[in-house]
């Protein structure tokens, strides 16, 4: 056997070992929010499984924690993995606007929504005053906070996996694999959360494929998974946490709306397929 042949069949045992960890890890909390209660704990703690997955296998095959790319790297794309997620958030929820398959909040919206996030007592906030200060706040204070759980999962997914794919695949197949596993794995809570599970299913595999060819791309340009940390918190909390809550969905709408919705869907649609094109012409 060639050593080349023998390093990548190590890689698919690796591969496999991680995997399972995985499965076993998560399956617990994935059962207890299906069938007890959605718990932030148990997400929490779902998100952390990747990681600790990683851990182990690097534990089994004999290497350190250390080995994994925790440098900040290029500090380039530390800020464009806040750049670009919000981006395409906003550009996302612009066309919903436009379309009409929602409109900006009104006031009373505004208002309880900055009731939410704390914004109470502190003098009389119009609209934009509320708008604007809770943006800022969510954007720093919101998306360090994210960072606790999303470093869990992209210790795992951008800090171990994809790299262990790399010795097996190229870049798209390391993009699409690490993408369809990603998706799948969050497979209960789309059944647990969805009033419409194939089109959520289509749509959300969509999405976390997309991001993958982003996240991918700036995870091997940067030598590090902080970037992916960083990117994976932003796009969560613009999109669950400021954008839909400025918003108010038209009737019969809620199909195109959300991070599940047909239109982010069709926005991370076009970005990946950018960075896959970048990737492929930067023979990354």
């Amino acid at each position: 056997m060639s050593k080349e042949l023998s390093e990548k069949r190590e890689a698919w045992k690796t591969i496999v070992l991680f995997l399972v960890l995985v499965i076993a890890l998560t399956s617990p909390f994935h059962y207890a929010i299906v069938n007890l209660f959605p718990s932030r704990i148990y997400v929490g703690a779902i998100m952390w499984c990747p990681a600790i997955a990683a851990f182990i296998t690097l534990k089994i095959k004999g290497r350190k924690i250390s080995s994994l790319n925790w440098s900040w790297g290029n500090r380039k794309y530390i800020r464009l993995s806040y750049f670009i997620p919000a981006l395409y958030g906003i550009v996302t929820y612009i066309l919903i606007w436009i379309f009409g398959l929602a409109s900006l909040a009104d006031e009373e919206v505004i208002t309880n929504w900055g009731k939410e996030i704390g914004l109470t007592g502190i003098g009389t906030l119009n609209t934009t005053s509320i708008t604007i200060i809770g943006i800022l706040l969510l954007g720093t204070v919101g998306v360090i906070r994210a960072m606790a759980t999303t470093l869990g999962e992209e210790i795992g997914w951008r800090g171990f996996f994809i790299y262990e794919l790399k010795k097996v695949l190229p870049f798209t197949g390391v993009s699409v694999f690490s993408g369809i596993v990603w998706a799948a794995w969050h497979w209960p809570l789309l059944v647990y959360y969805s009033n419409d599970v194939l089109l959520e299913f289509i749509t959300f595999f969509i999405v976390i494929i997309s991001i993958s060819f982003i996240l991918t791309y700036y995870t091997f340009k940067s030598s590090s998974l902080w970037p992916a940390v960083i990117f994976h918190a932003v796009s969560n909390v613009y999109i669950q946490k400021i954008l839909p809550e400025i918003s108010t969905e038209t009737e019969g709408s809620e199909h195109w709306l959300g991070e599940n919705g047909i239109m982010f869907a069709i926005v991370t649609g076009v970005f990946g397929i950018y960075f896959w094109r970048k990737a492929i012409k930067e023979k990354l």
